[in-house]
């Protein structure tokens, strides 16, 4: 009943030690559509469930290319992405300017962490009402992060944040152990399984609402690259022939999925 005496501003604790204004962040990602991503030896790899305000809108964009060897997927408000992923590019250009090298990928979370969670500590702000799943390769093979609005960093071998991630994440902690020697295509087909997961049931993954991000070696399906192994974001048509190589669903598979919110299509998220 005091909750609200102490959530008007994100400097002050409750007396339980919670910053409320922090936790609010927290939940406009958990409202955002899903994204997951995985990684194996040679691959880590991003899929995202693109959200429509209507059948005259567009998908909304759910990955950004960062640099040739970075990329993120979203959850949450597209706006406070945007910006955030703007500061992610000056860094990497900044390092690759000065040091004249890629940005390793664990400080390139690291840097825009800091900067979120000073929003959690300073008068007159806000928290960032967003959560990333980075992907990045560097001299130690591919990575795959999760950054948090609270200003934590995390690095994942598999993951999913966003609206009823946890179907996802059942399904990626029963199957992770075989993701390592995964080859891309392999790595795809789960990923679009622990993504099918995550939606209402009377939905499907399609071309028009599936994103998928890559980052290393050409996969069967695509054509060569330069640099090789840089991140890519692929969508439309290029996705329907991963779809078809998905296992049909089986009824009763996977976590009971949570029923859809009156309010769930009043968009505010990504």
């Amino acid at each position: 009943q005091f909750r609200n005496t102490y959530d008007s501003d994100n400097t002050v604790f409750s007396p339980q030690g919670r910053l409320h204004q922090v936790e609010y962040a927290l939940e406009a990602v958990k409202q955002g559509s899903a994204a997951v991503g995985l990684r194996s030896k040679t691959h880590a790899i991003l899929l995202a469930l693109k959200r429509s305000t209507g059948e005259l809108a567009s998908y909304q964009q759910k990955m950004f290319r960062i640099d040739d060897h970075v990329g993120i997927a979203i959850a949450g408000l597209t706006s406070d992405a945007r910006v955030l992923s703007n500061f992610m590019r000056q860094q990497a250009m900044s390092e690759r300017m000065v040091f004249n090298r890629p940005m390793p990928v664990n400080r390139l979370v690291s840097t825009i962490a800091d900067k979120a969670q000073v929003n959690t500590q300073e008068y007159g702000r806000r928290p960032y009402g967003v959560g990333f799943l980075v992907i990045g390769q560097d001299q130690s093979g591919p990575h795959l992060f999760e950054f948090s609005p609270s200003g934590n960093s995390y690095e994942y071998i598999a993951m999913s944040i966003g609206a009823r991630s946890q179907s996802a994440k059942t399904y990626l902690e029963k199957h992770y152990k075989s993701f390592e020697d995964c080859t891309l295509e392999e790595l795809i087909k789960h990923g679009l399984h622990a993504l099918r997961e995550t939606l209402q049931q009377d939905k499907e993954l399609n071309a028009n609402n599936t994103s998928i991000g890559i980052i290393g070696p050409t996969g069967l399906h695509e054509k060569p690259l330069s640099p090789p192994g840089k991140f890519r974001i692929i969508e439309g048509e290029p996705v329907a022939v991963y779809l078809q190589n998905m296992d049909r669903k089986e009824p009763g598979d996977g976590a009971p999925v949570a029923p859809a919110t009156a309010d769930e299509d009043v968009q505010m998220t990504g």
